[in-house]
């Protein structure tokens, strides 16, 4: 009889040991995946100097402020763009996800004076010490200058930009949606029988 229940001890703390690391594992499946996308670690991976080319793509007429001198070779730094300044800002200097359309809202609002972080830092502002003039303040006006749908059309380029899609194409797809080819002719949608003419007259 002892036996009997040394072996359903043993069997009960095994059962017992196999639903804890089923557990573990299933929490780390769910949250894990939740914290890494958070993380700002996630800019190592998420390739800043290609992102800013896709938003150029993305907005052609969207200012480059791309005239700054290099301090060691004094020639224009013409890949040395407002977008491509303002996304390093984002990942490395506010630490924020590229992911999220409400992160890159927030690092506008520091732009415009309006950070939660209190005054902007232009200190710390990327390109300040390979660039002859510090681009924050002209930068900081470039965006000042923006209208709001411009400031929507930025973060919804940016927030595309860095989507996991992007990974597998050089290019953005256009902002206007596409129109169909004059040789295409609209056909009309069957209606099922029995269906009564009162329904195509809802809305």
């Amino acid at each position: 009889m002892s036996k009997k229940r040394t072996v359903l001890r043993r069997v009960s703390m095994t059962l017992a040991s196999f639903m804890s690391g089923l557990l573990l594992v299933t929490t780390l499946t769910v949250f894990l995946p939740v914290v890494l996308e958070r993380s700002p670690a996630l800019a190592q991976r998420a390739r800043p100097e290609e992102a800013w080319r896709l938003v150029y793509e993305r907005l052609p007429g969207f200012p480059k402020e791309n005239q700054y001198l290099s301090k060691e070779k004094g020639n224009v730094e013409l890949e040395n763009t407002l977008v491509g300044r303002l996304v390093r800002y984002h990942l490395y200097v506010a630490g924020r996800s590229p992911l999220y359309r409400f992160d890159w809202k927030l690092t506008l609002a520091d732009y415009l004076g309006l950070g939660l972080n209190g005054a902007f830092d232009e200190t710390s502002y990327p390109s300040r010490a390979t660039l002859r003039t510090n681009p924050a303040e002209g930068d900081r006006a470039a965006i000042n200058r923006l209208t709001r749908s411009q400031r929507e059309a930025l973060v919804q380029a940016l927030t595309d930009a860095f989507a996991p899609q992007a990974a597998s194409s050089s290019q953005m797809p256009p902002a206007s949606s596409p129109q169909p080819s004059p040789n295409e002719v609209p056909q009309p949608k069957a209606t099922p029988r029995g269906s009564g003419g009162a329904q195509l007259l809802k809305p």
